[in-house]
């Protein structure tokens, strides 16, 4: 069976079968050259185009920088950077509530340790769940987690979610 490939190597079937309420969120990785108001003006880009940005985590080196970023509509947000001119590529990771209690990363982090998954980063999401803050999650092995996550009771963040929260 032939698979079809858009422009940043999804497949077809991939982009065609994502719901509002997948347990995934997809986030944006934008390679920016480190100099004074590029960041500004992808942002700048978003935000002119009425998408809320309600994820940003910036990784900088000597010369160049990636913002690893998410947005309340990822639909909109991949047309309107892909006609941008800069240069990204996307990535599936998972949003998830903090736990309520006294130990919130713990216990989530705890959850994950029990099924061997390696959590490789994370950054807080701009958005409240039923009075929770969250975070954005990725991992070595995105399945198991989301299976253990939701095995242990984790309130998982949908796109929907990020649509919903004003």
């Amino acid at each position: 069976m032939a698979t079809d490939f858009d422009d940043h190597g999804s497949s077809t079937a991939e982009t065609t079968s994502r719901d509002l309420d997948w347990p995934c969120l997809r986030q944006f990785c934008v390679f920016l050259e480190n100099r004074i108001g590029r960041l500004r003006d992808l942002l700048r880009y978003f935000e002119k185009h009425d998408l809320r940005i309600v994820a940003l985590c910036i990784i900088d080196s000597h010369d160049s920088a990636v913002a690893r970023i998410m947005l309340s509509s990822y639909d909109r947000g991949r047309e309107i950077l892909s006609l941008s001119g800069f240069a990204y590529f996307e990535s599936d990771i998972i949003g998830v509530a903090l736990p309520v209690g006294h130990q919130p990363f713990v216990t989530l982090c705890s959850s994950l340790l029990q099924a061997e998954v390696n959590i490789q980063y994370t950054y807080p999401l701009m958005c409240r769940l039923e009075g929770r803050s969250a975070i954005a999650i990725s991992v070595d092995d995105i399945e198991m987690a989301i299976k253990v996550l939701a095995e242990h009771g984790h309130r998982l963040v949908t796109e929907d979610d990020l649509l919903a929260d004003d």
